[in-house]
């Protein structure tokens, strides 16, 4: 960096400033700190002793290196102290914080402006020197103290995301001993997750195949599930790039069909949850669930977003072997397969309900006769009829439901429904 083009006469008079600050009295000091510290959210640093004696040091820290590097290069633009910075970085960040306080560096900007306009004209008397100088050092404070407050809201964000994948990294290893069934101790496992486990827990898995996933929306995912099933807690860690592990503390089961709101047709994440268990075997056991509901779904490609343990876990040992599970649904299902999708689930409805049409309808909020001409139009395209095959039938219809298409040698044909 280059000094600032000025005469002798100014150059000496900012050296013999400089110089002049760096043997002030304590006092001088006081008076910066004192105007830093009155900033409104300076108030935790002045309530805590080693806090306000760390931030003393760094305040003089920071005026005596400005001092310094013009006392040797008068007018000379001054770097921030980058050693000093990360060292308050990490206080900040420890203490619970997250940004600089910008008003506390204006504040004794201004208040070492005026005893450094006071030392000059104590220094000389030459007008347009003192002008000069004047106008040399106010940009050189301002851009110091301008980079500073830049460095150190960088290395700011730099230590709270070290930090943050350090806890991360922590409760992640955590989760996972507790998943392998390795008990670690308890009390600190639960300090470390924030997170009790002697309590019911059901365990969530939130993922996403996009090349971005929306890290920040999936926990936020984790976090709604939560309260649409009314869990007391809620804890997540990131498992990896593109997936959360959430688990709810307890969770209201009966609540779980509420949760299917949370990933739209169009979300760029699945959810996948697990069973609900008590203690540290139910939260592993739980994850596991929703792990297996995880795989099911990708392995059937389902177009589905949001499945429980307790819907698809017959579908599990439904489609252990994917082939002959296509070949048992197209067997069973016959032309129904490939039929419009609405003849499908109208009759899963009715087989849910126990064949009662009524609260079939009600089910798919279509009317009773609708219903009822789709279940014959069905009928007319099984194999066998529903009433002699409903078991099979039934099975059938939710592996192709989960599966969100037709057996695929039939994925381009299509039945019109009965009642078009």
């Amino acid at each position: 960096m280059e000094t600032p083009d000025c005469s002798p006469a100014v150059t000496d008079l900012i050296r013999r400033s400089a110089e002049a600050v760096l043997a002030a009295p304590a006092s001088w000091f006081e008076e910066v700190e004192d105007a830093a510290f009155s900033a409104s959210d300076m108030r935790p640093v002045v309530e805590d002793p080693e806090w306000r004696a760390f931030a003393i040091r760094g305040a003089h820290a920071l005026m005596l290196h400005w001092a310094s590097a013009n006392a040797e290069h008068p007018g000379r633009a001054v770097p921030p102290l980058v050693t000093d910075l990360q060292e308050i970085a990490r206080t900040v960040v420890r203490r619970g914080h997250t940004e600089a306080s910008v008003d506390a560096y204006r504040l004794g900007q201004n208040v070492a402006w005026r005893r450094w306009m006071k030392i000059a004209f104590g220094l000389s008397t030459d007008v347009d020197d003192l002008a000069a100088m004047l106008d040399i050092t106010s940009n050189s404070i301002g851009a110091f103290v301008d980079a500073t407050i830049t460095a150190l809201t960088a290395e700011i964000t730099t230590e709270r995301e070290r930090v943050q994948r350090s806890r991360e990294a922590d409760r992640l290893q955590a989760v996972s001993l507790l998943i392998a069934g390795d008990w670690p101790d308890g009390r600190s496992t639960e300090f470390a997750l924030d997170y009790r486990l002697d309590q019911t827990h059901t365990a969530v898995v939130v993922w996403s195949t996009d090349a971005s996933p929306p890290l920040t929306e999936m926990e936020r995912a984790v976090d709604e599930v939560a309260r649409r099933v009314g869990a007391r807690v809620s804890m997540h860690v990131l498992a990896s790039p593109g997936t959360v592990w959430g688990w709810l503390g307890s969770a209201d089961r009966g609540s779980l069909h509420d949760a299917t709101g949370v990933a739209g047709a169009g979300s760029p994440w699945r959810i996948a949850i697990g069973s609900t268990a008590r203690g540290r075997d139910g939260f592993r056991t739980s994850h596991l669930d929703a792990l297996s509901a995880q795989r099911m779904m990708a392995r059937m490609e389902t177009e589905h977003t949001v499945a429980t343990f307790d819907d698809v876990e017959g579908i599990l040992l439904l489609t252990a072997q994917p082939d002959q599970a296509d070949r048992f649904v197209t067997h069973t299902l016959g032309p129904l397969a490939s039929g419009h999708p609405e003849l499908r689930e109208a009759v899963r409805a009715y087989l849910r309900e126990q064949c009662n049409a009524s609260r079939a309808a009600r089910a798919l909020y279509s009317h009773r006769n609708t219903l009822l001409r789709r279940i014959k139009r069905a009928d007319e395209l099984l194999p066998q009829p529903i009433e002699q095959n409903a078991l099979n039938i039934g099975m059938a219809l939710e592996i192709a439901y989960w599966r969100g298409a037709v057996a695929p040698e039939d994925r381009n044909v299509r039945t019109e429904p009965a009642d078009q």
